[in-house]
């Protein structure tokens, strides 16, 4: 149903509205708004590229995006409602002259133009002063930046100081897809709209927290690219930074954009930094080799097509990392991130402390502790992992591991569970900012994730191979041995 609420319509125009971002993630997301209502009437979806198309060529290849990526049957009407949204536009983003077009799409004085740059970041600077020269932008004019922002802190700092010449910082909307997740968005709610965990939420009940982001896919084609960035680059800068900051942060004083990412900050300038006097026994990388992923037999990493054989880039990341404030003193934060792990599999794991003295010992001789386990992909839902009596009148009480078990698919049958892109992309279009990163939040993350890169430069020490289809090198399991303490698999 549409909200009740009204938005002012905007135009979007994507930036390489040809590419596979574009054609995997945003059309999609966007018919998807469409079918549930959630843009407005007279919002006009605007598709830039260099290839030679006019509009009914650009509404054919939404057309066949749609059939490719949806998962979903198309709709009949609502495809057309999208279709009559659509304009394409040929212009070459190095030449600010052809920004000129825009005009003849666009309109300042009934709806808000959102520049999406689903493109990659050296084309950010073409793209400010193409528009800037234009004149076509006013104080209402929002744009949307895709990562990386960067592969290190200063060239983050460049390309949002290209950005900044053209736009303010309430302008600006940096996109991490995890941060449009139901899951991701109910940490909030979890933790300050319910006591049983407000209260609980520190160092003196919970023992440590895992976060896994696994992915059973490889390189996919995309060799030149990641091997340049890096696993720890491509997921822990942005991704695991960002689901951490959520579940170690300080209450805000309000859901307000700049309350949220104040907090946000905090925490990551607390965080302990990993030099070359620690890396060791705080880091682990990897790099898959051959093996077997759902019953079929895959290449490793430096068999790929087009591989560097003498590539040291990493693949997999593991990582202890500690919060240095009050409420997370002495609990440590276990990453994990890595292509083709066993299963497709984002999860958070707060792993509380054991009890000081067992009163069950008869019958249960250590109790283990609870555990609240947040599914992010591939099921939404939450764990709570508890100890019960087992029903029987024996002499003993017996106890055993239950869950409580709430999956959002099954509890909330008559509300649709949204990707995080479609989230993300009606918060831009509403010109809300609370889901999306700070330039501070960016910079500081970076300036952590280089000391890491900086220390293994340093040791010079080559990445430790695991096969496809395992949860990653020896070394991962040692990473939490040496603290007592095991991953959740």
């Amino acid at each position: 149903m549409k909200t009740t609420k009204t938005y002012k319509p905007c135009d979007l125009v994507i930036y390489g509205a040809l590419g596979d971002l574009s054609k995997r993630k945003l059309l999609i997301s966007l018919y998807r708004l469409e079918k549930a209502g959630l843009l407005e009437a007279d919002t006009r979806i605007i598709g830039v590229d260099r290839h030679a198309h006019d509009n009914a060529g650009f509404i054919e290849i939404a057309h066949k995006s749609l059939q490719a990526f949806l998962n979903d049957d198309i709709d009949t009407e609502v495809w057309q409602r999208m279709a009559a949204r659509l304009a394409y536009l040929k212009i070459d983003l190095t030449q600010p002259e052809q920004y000129q077009q825009l005009y003849t799409v666009t309109d300042a004085k009934t709806r808000v133009m959102v520049n999406y740059f689903a493109v990659t970041p050296f084309l950010f600077k073409n793209i400010c002063q193409g528009l800037d020269q234009s004149g076509i932008l006013n104080g209402d004019a929002r744009m949307v930046m895709e990562k990386p922002i960067g592969h290190d802190l200063k060239s983050s700092q460049e390309i949002n100081d290209e950005v900044a010449k053209t736009f303010t910082e309430d302008q600006v909307f940096r996109i991490d897809h995890y941060l449009g997740k139901e899951t991701v968005l109910n940490l909030l709610a979890l933790r300050f709209a319910n006591s049983i965990f407000t209260t609980n939420w520190n160092h003196n009940t919970i023992d440590h927290v895992q976060i896994t982001v696994g992915e059973d896919i490889g390189i996919e084609g995309r060799w030149e690219y990641f091997d340049k960035t890096g696993q720890l680059r491509d997921m822990v800068q942005n991704h695991l930074l960002q689901i951490l900051t959520f579940i170690a942060m300080e209450p805000p004083v309000n859901l307000e954009a700049e309350s949220i990412h104040n907090e946000k900050i905090k925490v990551l300038k607390a965080l302990r930094p990993i030099t070359f006097n620690n890396v060791a026994e705080k880091t682990v990388r990897g790099q898959y080799t051959a093996g077997y992923l759902k019953g079929q037999a895959v290449p490793g990493y430096l068999e790929e097509d087009g591989a560097d054989t003498q590539s040291t880039t990493e693949s997999f990341v593991a990582i202890r990392a500690d919060i240095d404030n009050w409420r997370w003193a002495g609990v440590p934060f276990y990453l994990r991130t890595g292509k083709r792990m066993g299963y497709k599999r984002t999860e958070i794991v707060i792993n509380f402390k054991q009890l000081p003295h067992n009163i069950f010992s008869d019958s249960f001789p250590d109790l283990p502790p609870n555990k609240l386990i947040i599914h992010l992909q591939p099921n939404e839902g939450m764990e709570v992992e508890i100890l019960n009596k087992v029903p029987g009148i024996d002499e003993h009480i017996k106890l055993q591991q239950t869950k409580l078990d709430l999956s959002f698919f099954e509890t909330f049958t008559q509300n649709r569970i949204f990707g995080g892109y479609e989230k993300l992309m009606l918060e831009a279009l509403r010109g809300n900012p609370t889901l999306f990163i700070s330039r501070a939040e960016i910079e500081q993350a970076w300036t952590w994730v280089d000391s890491i890169q900086d220390a293994w430069r340093h040791t010079n020490e080559k990445p430790k191979p695991y096969p496809s289809g395992s949860w990653g090198p020896v070394a991962s399991v040692a990473l939490l041995a040496r603290d007592g303490r095991a991953w959740e698999e």
